[in-house]
Formats: structure tokens, C-alpha cells, sequence
């Protein structure tokens, strides 16, 4: 994969996670997201891997609370 491919600007980053392009910035000045700077221009990028990460932690957090939820 080429280094284009391992990175995405906010929009795209918002889209992925299915937030709105304010919240991906504030997730990144929290450090909730690692967030990186375009060495030319100084636009914020989030790599793929990192988004993943959230999705799946995500994803853990929705089947755990369901399961709790059937326990009860």
C-alpha cells in the first residue's frame, strides 16, 4: 500500500467513522485519535490503522454492552 493510501484527511476520516469532521478534529487535540500534520501544508491526517482501532473498540464496546444487557 502505497504511504497515499495509509493516510486520510478529516473528511474522509469522518465519513469512516461515521462522525461529523468536528468531532474527528476534537477526538485528534484530545489524543483520543493520533493525529499527524502534512509536512507541507500542515493539514491534519489520521491513518487508516488508527481509525480501524476506534471502529473495532467500538464495535467491542456495542457487543459488550448487548451482552450485559441479555444477562440482566
Amino acid at each position: 500500500m502505497s504511504v497515499k493510501g495509509l493516510y486520510v484527511k478529516v473528511h474522509e476520516a469522518a465519513e469512516i467513522l461515521g462522525v461529523a469532521p468536528n468531532t474527528v478534529r476534537k477526538w485528534g487535540a484530545d489524543g483520543k485519535i493520533p493525529e499527524h500534520r502534512h509536512p507541507i501544508n500542515g493539514y491534519r491526517l489520521y491513518k487508516r490503522e488508527d481509525l480501524d482501532r476506534v471502529l473495532r473498540a467500538l464495535e467491542n464496546s456495542t457487543t459488550h454492552h448487548q451482552q450485559r444487557r441479555r444477562a440482566k
